[in-house]
């Protein structure tokens, strides 16, 4: 599995735009190359139309104006094609104002690249990086399969690694960093 201090991988994805446009049945190409010069907040889920996954992606949609207000964007993932991306979209009402993009990573090539992809159940695993503009990795998480995991913290982290600070445990945007 890519670590911090490892480039992310190259890809080009077909995805769901995020928004209103997502309804629409419109796809577009993701690429490392798209939104150049930002952060990039790429988070993996298992599968479509399962259970715990919907909570997270909501969860990321709703911050994306917070990941935004940073300078980042929020990319999802998952293996599963953009048809059955449109078509969880259009029949989960919690994915119907989804505001970011939804990526279909189909030939597992993103999946395995990162190295996320769950051995035994052919899916990837609840992984989340944090990719900084240079398109180095500067946070990396992986939950198991039946765990959510928890958006908030992630745009914690990114403050702090856009701090270039000592942050101290349990540190949040405007709390006091260490000195040395």
């Amino acid at each position: 599995m890519l670590t911090v201090g490892d480039k992310f991988p190259s890809f080009d994805l077909t995805a769901v735009p995020g928004g209103p446009e997502g309804l629409k049945g419109d796809f577009v190409q993701i690429s490392d190359k798209s939104d150049a010069g930002k952060w990039k907040v790429v988070f993996f889920w298992p599968k479509d139309f399962t259970f715990v996954c919907p909570t997270e992606i909501v969860a990321f949609g709703k911050l994306s104006k917070d990941f935004a207000d940073r300078d980042a964007v929020v990319y999802g993932v998952s293996i599963d094609s953009e048809f059955v991306h449109l078509n969880w979209r259009l029949h989960h009402a919690d994915l119907k104002d989804l505001p970011i993009p939804m990526l279909a990573d189909i030939k597992r090539e993103l999946t395995e690249g990162t190295g996320v992809m769950a051995k035994d159940a052919g899916v990837a695993l609840r992984a989340t990086f944090v990719v900084d503009p240079q398109g180095i990795i500067r946070h990396v998480s992986v939950n198991d399969l039946s765990v959510g995991r928890n958006p908030q913290e992630i745009l914690r982290i990114l403050d702090g690694l856009q701090s270039d600070e000592l942050c101290p445990c349990n540190w949040k945007k405007g709390d006091d960093f260490i000195k040395v």
